[in-house]
């Protein structure tokens, strides 16, 4: 099903208006609308003295409507008299100073007064409204991770880590020597002893680093599952959710997903993601106000991934936003376009942010689909839109395994982001390349954990995957796919430490060659090479790999350096490379693939959803999508301007 949904506060507003918010939620199109996730001080005003008959009475209105509702918990915003009775609940930051009361989630995760309070009002919330026929799901807390909020170093928190070291070495002398901690004489006697890895004169130990991201993410897990267990006892049958974020990996969400959720929401904010993300400046300048045109697809197909086919847009961007370093108004026809591309990616719901423009607090500049003063803001329009074509738009399957596999690893992210050794090198970043080159060549792609099944793809791609271990490398000894490695793959051990054999460790199973230096790439420096016949550079990071066995260097750079070696069915780039170059040879790829491939311009792509193909215009040029002359179109027209889309049945 695809269907539209928005986000309500009914706390915000008159009574008198929910009746008629409601009639006009369900006239444009929309089924389902999310509440309550922040209202925990009207809830209970005071400790154990709950207030209910205002919530009670907004679900009945937006029942009676014939709206189906999504509710959440309220636990990324304790009130007032809960920090004042209980200040060992705040986030502590690594200067040691207590986050205040005044925001939002500054509360400290690793808590047990908290944990237990957030039981309590989950309990009390779903003991309520777990059984009522319009509550359809329910979404733990929001955005965790959102801030840069998953840490705390409170002295609890310091406690779980020392625990959670113990439990996973047992010797503390297994922990040095995994460690390293001999390197600077960082040895330690006891698992008491151990501290933060913050607030070093220089670096951290890398590996002391790592552990605490795992941690953190454990942890991370365990406060979602605790709300998730207490909802599924009690509300059987109802889909349960967390709002994810757009290129967020402060945790891994494939672990939070596997037995935690039912359904993977996130929050779509294509232009302030590409204003936030490390994108050369020219091309933040270029997409200013459509997005960049894979920032959004990126999540789509990574979420998609994580909820195992199941994905929901909770919070869909609905014009300018407040939170980025420039926030533009996005150009017309994009608000209709990003809802159609979330549906055209497999999203079973596109919920818009938000029903209407707060007039106080922190988000007054964070637009909606209508003005404080009510009436449709300039994006709202666009979502009218979209529901009337919605509505007459005819069924279709869900979408349908892609052609093409990318693993995308979220502790491959870890390891990159402690240890660059570049400043532009970023794992998202060269993941989203690859993917953009793909998309560029009208592909679909699913985007999918290392311990995935990857049979039945014709191309698998790892861009930097930095961990190569035997059961990989069993499949890829197993499969008859093309499968690409990028560079820094194999790169460590799960104990940060560089293999025994050197780069890329186990994969020399399938890929013998060595790795025996690296460089990061100053902007200045753009070692040439040619790939099938295209000329081009690496840039940001490079490799001096030596081939061992039957390898075959398909292409060297101008100092001799290998750029490209094949063994059978694995090939690996040696080097980060430049746009042009990166598309041509994943082409090539991909025709000895056996995939059929569109050579589409920077600001086109084409996305299948069952046996409907959509095409979609981010490009200030007018395209003519490649539409079949038999085909029937269900939507648009073949000639596209900026900000317009098209779909069509064959």
């Amino acid at each position: 099903m695809m269907q539209l949904g928005v986000c309500y506060y009914p706390e915000h507003w008159p009574e008198s208006q929910w009746q008629s918010d409601a009639r006009r939620m369900v006239e444009l199109g929309m089924t389902h609308v999310r509440i309550a996730e922040f209202a925990w001080s009207r809830m209970e005003p005071r400790q154990g003295e709950y207030d209910w008959a205002w919530l009670d009475r907004a679900i009945d209105v937006l029942a009676a409507a014939g709206l189906k509702i999504v509710l959440g918990t309220p636990t990324a915003a304790p009130p007032y008299w809960l920090c004042k009775a209980m200040p060992q609940i705040m986030a502590v930051r690594a200067d040691g100073k207590p986050w205040r009361f005044g925001s939002r989630r500054h509360y400290d995760l690793f808590s047990a007064d908290y944990r237990r309070e957030c039981a309590r009002i989950t309990t009390a919330m779903v003991e309520r409204y777990g059984q009522h026929p319009a509550v359809v799901a329910w979404q733990t807390d929001n955005e965790l991770a959102c801030h840069d909020t998953v840490p705390s170093y409170s002295d609890e928190a310091k406690v779980a880590f020392q625990g959670w070291l113990a439990a996973k070495y047992g010797d503390i002398n297994k922990l040095n020597t995994a460690w390293g901690n001999v390197f600077w004489s960082m040895e330690y006697p006891t698992f008491e002893a151990v501290d933060f890895p913050v607030q070093t004169p220089t670096d951290a130990n890398p590996s002391h680093l790592l552990d605490f991201r795992r941690f953190l993410s454990d942890e991370v897990i365990a406060f979602h599952q605790l709300q998730a267990d207490i909802l599924r006892q009690h509300a059987p049958g109802r889909d349960v959710l967390h709002n994810f974020m757009g290129l967020f990996g402060a945790f891994d969400h494939y672990q939070f997903a596997k037995n935690g959720i039912d359904v993977a929401a996130w929050d779509s904010y294509p232009l302030a993601r590409t204003e936030t993300q490390a994108l050369p400046e020219e091309e933040k300048a270029r997409w200013a106000r459509t997005g960049h045109p894979d920032i959004s697809a990126f999540s789509h197909d990574l979420y998609r991934g994580v909820g195992r086919g199941r994905f929901w847009i909770m919070e869909q961007q609905a014009g300018p936003v407040n939170w980025a370093p420039h926030n533009p108004v996005p150009a017309p026809g994009m608000v209709r376009l990003w809802a159609w591309e979330a549906l055209a990616h497999g999203a079973e719901l596109v919920s818009w942010f938000r029903w209407r423009q707060a007039p106080f607090a922190q988000e007054q500049l964070h637009s909606g689909l209508n003005l404080p003063s009510d009436g449709f803001s300039p994006s709202g329009e666009e979502s009218l839109r979209v529901g009337k074509e919605l509505r007459q738009f005819p069924a279709t399957a869900s979408k349908a395994k892609a052609p093409v596999a990318m693993m995308f690893d979220y502790e491959s992210l870890w390891y990159c982001d402690i240890q660059r050794h570049g400043a532009s090198f970023d794992y998202q970043l060269h993941l989203l390349a690859w993917y953009s080159a793909l998309r560029q060549l009208g592909l679909d792609i699913d985007i999918l954990p290392r311990d995935a099944d990857f049979t039945g793809y014709a191309l698998i791609v790892a861009p930097t995957l930095t961990v190569a271990d035997l059961p990989l490398v069993e499949k890829v000894s197993k499969s008859d796919a093309l499968w690409l490695f990028g560079p820094r793959t194999g790169s460590r051990t799960r104990d940060f430490h560089i293999p025994a054999t050197l780069p890329p460790g186990p994969l020399q199973a399938v890929m013998p060659i060595q790795v025996l230096e690296v460089e990061s790439l100053r902007p200045s420096l753009r070692p040439q090479t040619r790939i099938a016949g295209q000329a081009g550079a690496a840039e940001r990071w490079r490799e001096n790999v030596r081939p061992m066995g039957e390898v075959e260097v398909l292409a060297r750079f101008e100092d001799n350096w290998p750029a490209l070696l094949r063994k059978g069915h694995v090939q690996y780039a040696t080097a980060w490379f430049e746009p042009a170059l990166l598309k041509h040879w994943l082409a090539e790829c991909a025709l000895e693939a056996g995939l059929e491939i569109t050579h589409l311009g920077a600001g086109q792509r084409l996305s299948r959803r069952g046996d409907v193909t959509f095409a979609f215009n981010y490009d200030a040029q007018v395209w003519l999508a490649p539409v079949p002359m038999d085909a029937e179109l269900l939507l648009g027209k073949a000639e596209l301007g900026q900000g317009e889309l098209c779909a069509w049945r064959e």
